[in-house]
């Protein structure tokens, strides 16, 4: 098996056929949220399979704790005192553009406010700034954690 040495996986994404750059402050919010959706979804996935290996069923629940519109609401909540003029701007693009799918099983604002939290995280990969783009979700994943363990470190429920 090859080993890559000094590329990240983008680099041999640019490579295919057919890829082009894509400027991010050309693309639409509900495309940038499309695209921060996949992204989001790889960095949760990896984070929980990198806890062990469980049956697929238990890996798919616990992904879809953290990637529920509900929660990426809530992590977007923590990490907006932390975000620049610009990205704050992209994210209320993206929350304010309009969805052609209706929320199902969540709130408008919850879904809305998801959206952005998702087009931000588009805009950061597209953008090639993955060091701000984990900052960020750590700022998100990190409240989270506290509001689980009720701020003392011992998970409630």
């Amino acid at each position: 098996m090859e080993k890559s040495v000094g590329y990240g996986l983008e680099h041999y994404i640019a490579a295919l056929p057919g890829m082009e750059q894509t400027d991010p402050k050309t693309v639409s919010p509900l495309a940038l949220a499309y695209i921060g959706d996949c992204v989001f979804d790889l960095i949760i996935k990896l984070m929980v399979t990198g806890k062990g290996n469980r049956q697929v069923h238990k890996l798919h629940e616990e992904t879809s704790h953290y990637v529920q519109a509900s929660a990426q609401s809530y992590m977007m909540r923590s990490m907006q005192e932390h975000l620049t003029e610009e990205e704050h701007a992209v994210y209320r693009r993206g929350r304010n553009s309009r969805s052609v799918t209706p929320a199902r099983n969540q709130s408008i604002t919850d879904y809305r406010r998801a959206t952005g939290f998702e087009a931000l995280i588009g805009y950061l990969y597209l953008s090639g700034e993955y060091g701000r783009l984990t900052e960020l979700v750590q700022i998100g994943l990190e409240s989270m954690d506290r509001s689980e363990t009720g701020q003392s470190g011992k998970k409630e429920g």
